[in-house]
């Protein structure tokens, strides 16, 4: 079959189209913007990527089109589509057809740290020796690709809440049918669709609707969003997770900056865990990992043994170079909930060494300012922040940014922020950019400024 996949190189429908080369389809793809890292991924695989949203891509028709969430009515690919008639999915529907029917799915969801526990849970089933297929928000670096096919019943898929397709406004993860189902936390997000943290809620419910009695559901102890939805009907059994408190899977005796901790499993001792992961929320991702492993099988010290040996997901506190003693670290945090974790768990690690935030408000819930009353606060931990504010930003940013003081910069380009690096960062620094993209490449471009001012 000729499959043609619209957003290609987006991460998830780029992990759809390796999936799909796997179980020996023909794949071609479309996307505005063809390049690395998923660009040399699919050409490695075979898959022919086309630039731009020319209806010409389609032809000779494919027996298939897979339509991106990103792709809206007025894209003259999408036009085409419906005015020839064309077979058209979502990829999420895709992949519950094609992939997921007759498997053992573990689905992570919430809205933070999603790729990370997905990422974990897909490392230890691998650990354990049972070759899980998977598809993940990221590239976890045990792996060094975002999906496979897999060769076992089970299968770990990122649960995301956003929207399906232009044709389908349901959350994607409705699709899945998961038997183990995490659900990390719950925050408003999503302000570009969601016009409130009950509207949120009902999808999760949607979601809880659909794992068997016979499955098992992975919560936070003291989570009151998704408790409430819990609340609206739960009809499988339910495992609480905590970092700090107590709960069937809680942490213990854990070192300040959350790389070491042990762990405790219904009262008992299962061992103790030395990582190379820091912070709380990383803790916290870990338990519901392990919890979620043990649920297809994993004895909770094989899990143990498999997260010792863990390498974080590309963007997830990736340290992109070090120069004269000034680490550069690019993060995907983009909530200030993310950002507040993040910031707490890198001071655990530097102690009293300054931390020059760099910021990206890049979301569409960012650019928007829904969360601009908690966006300084989150930024507490910095020593210094420099916020990269564009002109298509909807909010004052000198204005919400004004209770950090002269502790904040507000810069229009890329640019400015590096001519500030350039003056005023010093050996001991460490230096966090913060961005859901690709922030115009400043990673690099900090790490070529530094190596010129040595």
């Amino acid at each position: 079959m000729h499959i043609h996949i619209l957003g290609i190189c987006g991460t998830f429908m780029g992990g759809i189209a390796q999936i799909a080369t796997a179980l020996g389809h023909r794949v071609t793809g479309s996307d505005a913007g063809v390049y690395p890292p998923m660009s040399t991924q699919l050409e490695a695989a075979g898959i022919d990527l086309m630039e731009g949203w020319d209806p010409a891509h389609l032809q000779p028709e494919p027996d298939m089109v897979v339509v991106g969430n990103a792709l809206s009515r007025g894209n003259p690919m999408v036009e085409y589509i419906l005015d020839r008639g064309l077979p058209y999915t979502s990829g999420p529907q895709w992949l519950a057809e094609h992939v997921l029917q007759g498997r053992w799915v573990l689905a992570v969801a919430g809205t933070h740290g999603k790729t990370t526990t997905a990422s974990m849970l897909a490392w230890i089933l691998e650990h354990a020796g049972m070759t899980p297929g998977f598809l993940i928000g990221g590239v976890p670096r045990n792996f060094g690709h975002s999906a496979r096919l897999g060769e076992t019943p089970f299968f770990v898929v990122e649960a995301d809440e956003y929207d399906t397709a232009f044709f389908d406004k349901r959350s994607k993860f409705v699709h899945y049918h998961p038997r183990t189902l995490v659900m990390n936390n719950l925050e408003f997000d999503h302000a570009d669709i969601f016009d409130n943290l009950a509207q949120i809620q009902r999808q999760f419910h949607h979601l809880v609707r659909t794992v068997p009695g016979s499955g098992l559901i992975i919560v936070p102890a003291d989570d009151r969003n998704l408790n409430k939805v819990l609340e609206m009907g739960c009809w499988t059994p339910v495992e609480t997770f905590s970092a700090t408190g107590e709960a069937a899977w809680r942490a213990s005796d854990a070192t300040a900056d959350g790389s070491a901790f042990d762990v405790f499993c219904v009262g008992k001792e299962a061992g103790r865990l030395e990582w190379s992961l820091t912070g709380e929320h990383n803790v916290n991702n870990a338990l519901a990992a392990l919890a979620a492993a043990r649920h297809a099988g994993v004895p909770v010290q094989t899990g143990i043994e498999a997260l010792a040996r863990f390498k974080n997901v590309k963007r997830r506190m990736e340290l992109r170079g070090e120069v004269d003693d000034i680490r550069v670290f690019d993060d995907f945090a983009h909530h200030p909930t993310a950002i507040q974790t993040t910031l707490a768990g890198l001071r655990n690690q530097v102690g009293d060494k300054r931390i020059i935030a760099i910021l990206e408000p890049r979301s569409n819930t960012m650019r928007m300012g829904i969360h601009a009353d908690s966006l300084a606060a989150s930024l507490e931990k910095a020593d210094q922040v420099l916020l990269f504010a564009p002109e298509t930003l909807d909010w004052d940013a000198e204005t919400v940014m004004a209770p950090l003081g002269d502790r904040c910069q507000v810069l229009a380009t890329t640019d400015a922020i590096i001519r500030r690096l350039r003056t005023e960062v010093q050996p001991g620094d460490t230096l966090l950019v913060m961005s859901n993209g690709g922030f115009e490449g400043i990673h690099e471009r900090i790490l070529k400024m530094l190596e010129e001012r040595t």
